[in-house]
């Protein structure tokens, strides 16, 4: 069992309602307030799980800066009022700066049972 400390669970319980937020903001036409509560709750979530610094250098390494600009970019934009235009910029510097992870994901999601069986089909084996 992984121990968490408690401001790790903080930063869990707010990456939850930053994704919940902007789940709901996005089910309700792109209101604004709603994204932008969610990109926050989302970014100091991440913050307190994995600490301050290490946040930091996560988003500015020189090979991660196009991706961190279009996400904060993106963020910038929902929070300036065009949702729809920041959503899609932030969609595509997640994309950008979590991409060494989907490998990861996808092997971890062939384990899940129904999920897994899905994804070894043989028209989606060959894709993902």
């Amino acid at each position: 069992m992984i121990s968490l400390t408690d401001s790790q669970k903080i930063g869990i319980g707010l990456m939850g309602f930053g994704v919940f937020f902007l789940f709901f903001g996005m089910i309700l036409f792109f209101d604004k307030a709603l994204l932008a509560m969610g990109n926050i709750f989302f970014v100091v979530g991440l913050a307190f799980v994995i600490g301050l610094e290490r946040t930091f250098r996560f988003f500015f390494q020189k090979h991660k800066m196009k991706a961190t600009s279009f996400f904060l970019g993106g963020v910038l934009i929902v929070l300036i009022g065009w949702p729809i235009i920041g959503v899609i910029l932030e969609f595509y510097g997640f994309f950008l700066l979590f991409r060494g992870f989907f490998p990861a994901v996808v092997s971890f999601i062939r384990r899940i049972p129904v999920l897994g069986y899905l994804l070894n089909l043989p028209f989606i084996s060959g894709e993902v």
